[in-house]
């Protein structure tokens, strides 16, 4: 059940780029690589170019995790290396499951990963303290936004912003909701002139939850484009 679910091909890169807030053009560079001055870059998060248009679940996720960094001077490119070695000791997917973020077995596998490549310190996911194995701040930021299920992420918050807004591969095709009614939808009823507080009666929402859902699209529609 858990291969399935982080297998299920359904978001687009232009999915991946407005959810997780990418430049455009990011997720399809990280999952099938790119070419820049006669010089091909391998995929960081496909061991190899698939050649499809789709994206999985569990890429979705991994994506996510990747974009705590994207703001740093180091770029992700570098991760390659060790989500290569990691995929070897966890399987496809392996920013997809718990136990490299909830496990200390996982964690000093990470660790050990991590020096075998000379990951710089910027990138890095565990970090050694008083003689334990903790997560950096990044990858604490990624833990707190997924809850999972049987081992491998089932649920995941696009934007720490907006903590009810969750998006779920089994429910609403994948796309970010509240309680299972799409944001996408209430954004474009709202706009359309339907009230918060309608809204909110006809799904029965909180007003907060509106408000989540309408700031998440407002999110998406300008940083993410940004």
């Amino acid at each position: 059940m858990a291969a399935s679910l982080l297998d299920r091909a359904i978001y687009s890169y232009a999915d991946v780029d407005r959810l997780v807030g990418l430049h455009s053009g990011t997720a399809r560079r990280w999952l099938e690589g790119y070419e820049r001055r006669g010089r091909f870059y391998e995929p960081v998060l496909r061991p190899e170019p698939s050649g499809s248009d789709a994206v999985t679940w569990g890429e979705m996720v991994e994506a996510r995790l990747l974009a705590e960094f994207r703001d740093r001077r180091v770029p992700v490119q570098r991760m390659r290396p060790a989500i290569g070695k990691l995929r070897e000791e966890f399987g496809p997917y392996p920013l997809a499951h718990a136990r490299p973020f909830l496990e200390v077995e996982g964690r000093e596998l990470v660790q050990v990963v991590q020096e075998q490549v000379g990951l710089e310190r910027v990138l890095q996911l565990v970090v050694v303290r008083d003689g334990q194995f903790l997560l950096t701040d990044a990858a604490e930021r990624f833990r707190s936004a997924v809850d999972y299920d049987g081992g491998v992420a089932g649920l995941l918050r696009p934007d720490r912003r907006t903590p009810d807004v969750v998006m779920d591969p089994r429910r609403a095709f994948g796309q970010p909701a509240v309680r299972n009614v799409r944001t996408e939808s209430l954004a474009e009823d709202y706009r359309a002139g339907t009230s918060r507080e309608e809204l909110a009666d006809l799904y029965d929402l909180t007003l907060g939850q509106v408000d989540e859902a309408i700031r998440f699209e407002l999110i998406a529609g300008s940083e993410r484009a940004a």
